[in-house]
């Protein structure tokens, strides 16, 4: 299953109390498995961005779903797909 990543920053919200903001992520978990996803982690960043959100998708439709479901909680973002250092040195050794 590929892994996805998104740079989440909170745009869209005004968040007045941070707890409203730390409840939204079970509503993301059960919604990304509705799109065939799985919400592996998230973290709280320093920097550019606020959020580090990782997951899991069946395929590239349940990743944009997934991204998609992110952008509807507020939370405005960059979403890539990524690669295993351990996987990408095969690929690499295939060329």
């Amino acid at each position: 299953m590929p892994t996805y990543v998104s740079l989440i920053d909170v745009t869209d919200r005004e968040v007045q109390n941070t707890q409203e903001l730390a409840s939204i992520w079970g509503e993301i978990r059960t919604e990304f498995e509705q799109h065939e996803a799985e919400l592996v982690d998230s973290y709280a960043i320093l920097g550019q961005h606020d959020f580090l959100v990782i997951f899991d998708a069946d395929d590239h439709e349940s990743a944009f779903k997934s991204a998609l479901t992110l952008r509807r909680h507020g939370l405005a973002g960059e979403t890539m797909e990524i690669v295993d250092t351990d996987d990408f040195s095969h690929l690499v050794d295939e060329i």
